[in-house]
């Protein structure tokens, strides 16, 4: 049980770092307001506020995001996730969920295919040792959205990036036409992105991931034969909805969609997050 411990431990310590960071940063970048951010009469941020449109017109989906519920990290997971019909968009649970299953958002369960099941079964029962957040690897597109560490999106034209403050990810979405490499691309842990906006949504489809790839800590397979197709929303100018399919014939019978709520986190910073340095745990794991 070592390295379940070791999970806990260092997910504690991450929920931690971020609750203290999100206020004050006084160890990282003084406080600074975010720009343009507009106000209520009392000049409290307005949240419902219609969301920003960039230079060209399009919604912005640019600033710092974080999981439903990170203003409250430290006073419990609040996980009570809720499901519709097989095969219809579910929510995911809220507040910050690093420990549960992706699963818990959809109707029934994840339909896994007997051996993507067998798989994630024997992850669990190795206590999920080989989680890559576990050894500072980097993580699925799927945990990184309900990771309790904040993300940061700048948008351009031409161009969607996506800066994840867990175990410092970068990950680049093309929205300047060009097509999903066909050519035997060398798989990548975020998979090749591109990005089309449709009305007010960007609508993005990636492909090209590694093999045998982690969608939440309990180990719900992703395989390289996956297709992940996220449809990007700011419903107004505090809050972000991401619905993702997951088209995946090698882990489940049938693609199946979830929407992650992210909530803007105002007038702070990411911070630099070396998962690496002075790690302890992984020489205890069993």
């Amino acid at each position: 049980m070592h390295n379940t411990f070791a999970l806990v431990l260092r997910s504690v310590c991450v929920v931690t770092l971020v609750a203290i960071c999100s206020g004050s940063l006084s160890a990282q970048w003084p406080s600074f307001p975010t720009p343009n951010a507009p106000r209520t009469a009392d000049g409290k941020p307005n949240l419902l506020a219609p969301a920003p449109r960039a230079a060209d017109g399009k919604p912005d989906l640019s600033g710092i995001w974080g999981s439903p519920g990170w203003r409250e990290i430290g006073a419990g997971s609040g996980v009570s996730g809720t499901g519709g019909a097989p095969g219809t968009p579910a929510v995911l649970p809220r507040g910050p969920g690093l420990f549960f299953d992706i699963g818990s958002g959809v109707s029934g369960g994840l339909p896994f295919q007997p051996s993507a099941l067998a798989l994630k079964k024997q992850r669990m029962a190795d206590n999920m040792k080989d989680n890559p957040d576990a050894h500072c690897l980097p993580m699925g597109n799927m945990q990184l959205y309900t990771h309790p560490q904040p993300r940061k999106i700048i948008q351009t034209p031409s161009i969607v990036v996506i800066l994840y403050e867990g175990n410092a990810g970068i990950r680049q979405i093309h929205t300047d036409g060009r097509p999903l490499p066909d050519n035997d691309p060398q798989p990548w842990w975020f998979g090749y992105s591109t990005g089309k906006w449709v009305g007010d949504t960007l609508v993005v489809e990636t492909t090209g991931f590694r093999d045998g790839g982690w969608l939440d800590v309990n180990g719900s397979p992703l395989t390289d034969a996956a297709k992940m197709t996220e449809r990007f929303t700011r419903v107004n100018y505090g809050n972000l909805d991401i619905e993702v399919t997951v088209d995946d014939p090698k882990a489940y019978t049938r693609p199946w969609t979830v929407t992650i709520k992210n909530e803007i986190m105002l007038d702070t910073e990411l911070i630099e997050f070396i998962c690496l340095e002075n790690e302890k745990s992984t020489q205890h794991f069993r």
